[in-house]
């Protein structure tokens, strides 16, 4: 699977990755995790925490699938909004789920912090705004239900956006404490502390087979090596829908845009994060060498083809779009465009945890428009699991919780 196509930013302008060779010969370990991408890293990390001897294989290289095209768009909203998770899930739930996005980011800032890793962390405010008149009466119940559990948020009405952006919309939720980051450097800067540390990682490692019904479990790569292990973790992203389908995931085409670099952010306040309620919605962010991010107008289809022959409208309108906001930025070009592939789940939350016909093996699937922040939550739900049998908000993400 094409996990992005186009020219990408957070490669060409990061430093490399550590190289890790390929295995050629038979191990063992405790854990053993299918994915070198963020995902794969952060669960890596949670379990090298309780000394557990953890190995890595990527197929490809560290940080070079979907990590690479992921825009590090951070913060404790989802594409489903609490008031409708509380509807879907119940109070309970719903609420929960909110909180654990809002810890992971708390998480993530602090992995980066205590590892010294400079991984462009960043704390933002965010502008979720109303896309036409007709969203304001479900923004403004969403308003209240944030504010009502407590979560940082203020509502913003067109007036108070026109004073603060150079663009209007009807009205808007403010936030204060999400993030953005450099998802390609959070993971190579993350593997490179692991690997120091103890943790195994294979490059260029592709697992082909797995023998059922036995334990520990017994793994063999296309060069015919065997990894004897435990426990294993698949946390290869969207490719694991290649293996087995799962009935609430949903593939999708995402694109996404970065400018050249910038002087100035007029009309952009406190260059905030910015999305929409329009569904496919456009987002926007800045970066740290002063480009713009924009990403969204996803498509409903999974053909590769079909997806990649949109890559220059898309471009092209992300970039109109840009302009349409911010009139002040003339001549706008961008250096960098995208496709990929986008997995989302029919009720909106990650798939985490034991699939019924692998026993001993953890599913860490992010989709959604919040992978980065899923993919903390699943590296801890599943450390817990493998370390003390059980972890309190499993039941949540299971993956065969009923369909919604």
């Amino acid at each position: 699977m094409d996990l992005a196509v186009g020219k990408l930013l957070w490669p060409d302008i990061s430093p490399p990755p550590p190289v890790s060779p390929p295995l050629t010969e038979d191990i063992s370990c405790d854990v053993l995790i299918i994915g070198g991408g963020i995902a794969g890293a952060l669960c890596a990390y949670y379990l090298a925490k309780l000394d557990i001897d953890t190995v890595i294989v990527e197929k490809r290289t560290i940080a070079s699938g979907s990590t690479a095209a992921n825009a590090g768009h951070l913060q404790f909203a989802n594409d489903k909004s609490l008031t409708s998770c509380i509807h879907s899930f119940g109070e309970k739930d719903g609420v929960r789920f909110y909180q654990l996005c809002r810890q992971a980011l708390d998480e993530l800032e602090s992995i980066c912090s205590v590892l010294g890793i400079e991984a462009e962390f960043r704390r933002r405010c965010n502008l979720y705004a109303a896309s036409e008149p007709k969203d304001v009466e479900a923004l403004k119940q969403e308003f209240h239900t944030l504010r009502t559990y407590g979560f940082p948020v203020q509502y913003w009405e067109a007036e108070q956006i026109a004073r603060h952006y150079s663009f209007h919309r009807p009205g808007a939720i403010f936030s204060s404490g999400d993030a953005e980051i450099n998802p390609y450097r959070l993971t190579s800067e993350l593997i490179s502390v692991l690997k120091r540390s103890g943790v195994r990682v294979y490059e260029h490692t592709e697992v082909v087979s797995h023998k059922t019904g036995t334990h520990p479990l017994v793994f063999t790569t296309r060069e015919r090596r065997t990894i004897t292990a435990a426990r294993a973790v698949v946390a290869s992203g969207y490719e694991a829908l290649q293996v087995k389908r799962h009935p609430n995931a949903v593939m999708e085409s995402t694109y996404a845009i970065a400018t050249e670099p910038l002087s100035d952010f007029p009309g952009w306040y406190e260059q905030s994060l910015i999305w929409e309620t329009a569904r496919p919605y456009l987002y926007l962010r800045t970066t740290p060498d002063r480009r713009i991010i924009a990403g969204g107008l996803d498509e409903n289809t999974k053909i590769p083809e079909e997806r990649d022959a949109l890559l220059p409208s898309k471009s092209k309108r992300l970039l109109e779009e840009i302009s349409r906001m911010f009139p002040a930025l003339t001549g706008l070009r961008a250096d960098y465009y995208w496709s990929a592939p986008y997995a989302t789940t029919h009720d909106g939350l990650p798939l985490i945890g034991e699939r019924e016909d692998l026993p001993h093996c953890y599913f860490a699937l992010g989709y959604g428009g919040n992978g980065t922040v899923y993919s903390t939550i699943a590296a801890q739900i599943i450390s817990g699991i493998i370390a003390r049998g059980a972890h309190p908000d499993a039941g949540l993400f299971r993956l065969d919780r009923p369909a919604r």
